[in-house]
C-alpha cells in the first residue's frame, strides 16, 4: 500500500496541534482548602494538585468520569490528573473532609 505523502504529513500536523491543546491547570492547597471552589476544563487537560499546607493531604474522587487516588503526600509534593472524559468530578481530600472541589470537564 502507498501513501500519499499529503495525507500522511496532514495527518501529523493535526496530532502534533491536538497534543499542543491539553493545559496542565495548578490547584494549591493552603489552609486545609482548595485555593479554588471550582475549576473548568477541556477534555485532556491536567490539574496538578500542589500541596502548599503543613499538612499531609489525599485528592481522591468517586465520580463516575474521573475515579482517582492521588495517595497522601507532604508540603512541597505535587500530583497530577488528566481528565479523559466530560462531565462533573467532585474531588476531595481523604484527610480533610471540608476540602471539596468541583471539577467541570467540557468537550
Amino acid at each position: 500500500m502507498i501513501l500519499n505523502p499529503r495525507t500522511v504529513i496532514g495527518s501529523i500536523i493535526v496530532l502534533l496541534s491536538n497534543a499542543g491543546l491539553a493545559e496542565e491547570h495548578k490547584v494549591d492547597q493552603l489552609n486545609k482548602r482548595f485555593s479554588v471552589p471550582a475549576i473548568t476544563i477541556k477534555v485532556g487537560d491536567s490539574i496538578r494538585f500542589v500541596n502548599s499546607d503543613s499538612y499531609y493531604h489525599n485528592v481522591y474522587s468517586l465520580s463516575e468520569q474521573a475515579t482517582f487516588d492521588l495517595g497522601s503526600y507532604p508540603k512541597g509534593k505535587s500530583r497530577a490528573v488528566t481528565f479523559g472524559h466530560a462531565g462533573e468530578v467532585k474531588a476531595q481530600c481523604a484527610i480533610h473532609p471540608q476540602m471539596i472541589l468541583t471539577i467541570t470537564v467540557e468537550d
